[in-house]
């Protein structure tokens, strides 16, 4: 058999005499010396070595009905540092799903996991979904799957760096049978395999695995390619949790010597949880001292200030330390309120930043960045750096005093959405409210500078995610947004003083971090409310068409219930995948209707009398979760 490596002496198709005459074709004579047979099967063997061992590139298998959903199984291969629970983290399941190929005492050396799988409606090719996590900064991304799934996984068409802690969306190759067999498991050709050998193992006919996977020329096999084997029972052995992926025997009695080792080794681990603690608590002491000169350094500075301004405005300054959404601290820094007074016209701010600050902010201020840091940043705001444009300007990408950030570039009309933006995100400090980090301003432009989200928004991820370049969002991944969002919007209705309503709740105004965590951003329309949650009638309607609750647009009363029908219209757009406005054939064909998504749902749930009669209602469910979900939850 051929393994992709070397052709040998039988696969040359053409007699040395056949070959000494295609040689001497069109005047192109060569040496006789060189046109001998044993020469001429030595340059075929010198230039055959140069094909490539293995490939990786394996095209999934493909398909036409998207709505088909098949059990699958996929044949891992242990390496010596797995376990059970890294085998369920890279294939998200369970131990029930589960099989080995473990014969009495004997290690195991594949484990057969069970997965859905579905046809993908983008790419009309069998796939299934898992999640990665990175462990390790360990270069590329995809170089790092390939590794990881040996193999099994199609790797992404990118040349992403893989950031330690980072979740990765994987698609796994799987198949479904067409009523054949019962089962296709995805099977990645090993070094010394043949069609015999694996037909054999697996309780299978040659001719069976010719047949679903085209083979013409059995001897011709790619090691490292994914072949489909097709099964009419679940293969392996039932795998039980408490069997290890590599076990090890343990003593039945432990002799006298190595239980004073065990002991001593005993002594020797608390002395050094011991140290461990002591280098803690000298850390912790460090710490304070440090805060205490740095708040020691900013009363000197106010003390300064002081004596420096006499009549003018008093400048009070604390210390003070953000922190992101991992509780690491971010950046610790002075900074001040500016009580309403005279302002020093030798102050270099910009006149509209120092106009804001003195009129807007009796508490603190945060981070002030020049517009050389920021232009530095952002590489002069580069066009590769855009992350996206929206009604008040663009956000950009860049670093800023090592950490990743985003930066809103605004025109100075902008002024009131850069005012309400930094008097809310000022005051408002939530893990699902997106961080403030500072900001900039020029004579014609103003940057707020945000903490940055790896994985985008909800919306660029939620629409049309394939051809994106994204995996679909599984259930579980839409339900954390939808609890995430929630949070958001309570604390900021409920648990600020005063309360606030954000006025435009959407899907692009919600964004992820690297393990996928909602943060509501754009607090530029956001505006205060009373006690009651209603807020003052607005002339001019503002938000988004499609989130607007009809109360708000038809009396212009902002309330925390505005809010929440938004947030109803996201959660529509969680379960559907569909935009806020839809758009579907008219009675012309080239004037589609817009309609809006929440009279499509409302009129397929009414037509949904339960969770087990919602036949409309999975017309209306995002085709991209390929029926993984559970059907009471989405009812409900």
């Amino acid at each position: 058999m051929m393994s992709g490596k070397f052709l040998s002496h039988k696969h040359l198709a053409y007699s040395p005499q056949q070959i000494h005459t295609t040689l001497s074709m069109d005047n192109f004579q060569l040496p006789q010396v060189l046109i001998h047979p044993v020469w001429v099967l030595v340059v075929a063997s010198l230039l055959c070595s140069f094909i490539p061992a293995s490939t990786h590139s394996t095209a999934p298998l493909n398909c036409y009905d998207t709505t088909r959903v098949c059990e699958s199984f996929i044949a891992y291969k242990l390496q010596s540092t797995d376990t059970l629970s890294r085998v369920q983290s890279l294939f998200d399941v369970t131990s029930a799903d589960l099989t080995s190929d473990q014969i009495s005492d004997v290690k195991a050396r594949y484990v057969f996991v069970k997965k859905n799988c579905g046809c993908f409606p983008a790419k009309h090719q069998y796939l299934t979904n898992t999640t990665y996590t990175v462990t390790n900064n360990d270069g590329f991304l995809a170089p790092m799957l390939e590794r990881a799934y040996d193999g099994l996984a199609q790797l992404p068409n990118t040349s992403r760096i893989a950031h330690t802690g980072a979740v990765v969306a994987v698609n796994l190759l799987c198949g479904c049978s067409n009523n054949v067999w019962n089962y296709l498991m995805s099977y990645v050709l090993q070094d010394k395999d043949t069609l015999s050998s694996i037909a054999s193992v697996f309780g299978v006919s040659v001719q069976d695995i010719e047949t679903v996977n085209n083979i013409t020329d059995p001897n011709f096999l790619l090691t490292g390619k994914v072949y489909y084997i097709p099964l009419n029972t679940v293969p392996g052995v039932p795998y039980h949790k408490e069997e290890e992926m590599v076990p090890t025997p343990s003593p039945a009695a432990v002799p006298s010597k190595e239980f004073v080792k065990h002991t001593k080794n005993r002594l020797l681990l608390g002395w050094i949880l011991g140290l461990i603690g002591i280098a803690l608590f000298l850390i912790l002491i460090a710490v304070l001292i440090y805060a205490l000169r740095n708040k020691f350094v900013c009363f000197q500075q106010e003390k300064t200030s002081r004596s420096n301004r006499a009549g003018q405005a008093v400048e009070k300054y604390h210390f003070h330390c953000t922190i992101n959404s991992q509780m690491f601290l971010r950046s610790c820094f002075c900074c001040y309120g500016v009580k309403n007074g005279p302002i020093d016209s030798t102050n270099k701010e910009p006149t509209v930043t120092k106009d804001l600050m003195a009129r807007d902010f009796n508490t603190e201020k945060p981070i002030v960045f020049t517009y050389k840091e920021v232009l530095a940043a952002t590489n002069h705001f580069k066009d590769s750096e855009l992350l996206g444009k929206g009604a008040f300007g663009s956000v950009y990408y860049g670093i800023l005093q090592d950490q990743e950030v985003a930066i809103k570039r605004m025109k100075a009309t902008k002024t009131k959405e850069f005012q309400v933006e930094m008097k809310v995100l000022c005051k408002v400090h939530h893990t699902n409210l997106v961080e403030l980090i500072g900001y900039a301003a020029t004579s014609d432009e103003l940057f707020l500078v945000y903490e940055y989200a790896h994985n985008s928004s909800v919306s660029s991820r939620l629409h049309d995610p394939l051809s994106k370049g994204y995996a679909p969002l599984s259930w579980n991944t839409r339900v954390q947004i939808a609890l995430d969002a929630a949070k958001g919007l309570e604390y900021i209705h409920e648990h600020t003083n005063p309360h606030y309503v954000h006025r435009d709740i959407k899907t692009s105004n919600i964004l992820l971090d690297n393990n996928f965590r909602a943060k509501i951003s754009d607090f530029g329309l956001a505006k205060l409310v009373g006690k009651t949650g209603e807020g003052e009638a607005s002339v001019t309607r503002v938000g988004t068409f499609g989130y607007l609750a009809p109360e708000y647009l038809r009396d212009g009363q902002a309330t925390t219930k505005s809010d929440v029908y938004a947030f109803g219209v996201v959660l529509f757009e969680l379960i559907s995948g569909k935009e806020p406005i839809a758009k579907n054939k008219g009675l012309v064909p080239a004037t589609p209707e817009r309609r809006s998504l929440v009279s499509i749902m409302l009129s397929v749930l009414r037509s949904s009398p339960s969770s087990t009669l919602m036949n409309s209602l999975k017309e209306c469910i995002d085709r991209n979760l390929m029926d993984l979900y559970p059907h009471d939850c989405v009812y409900k």
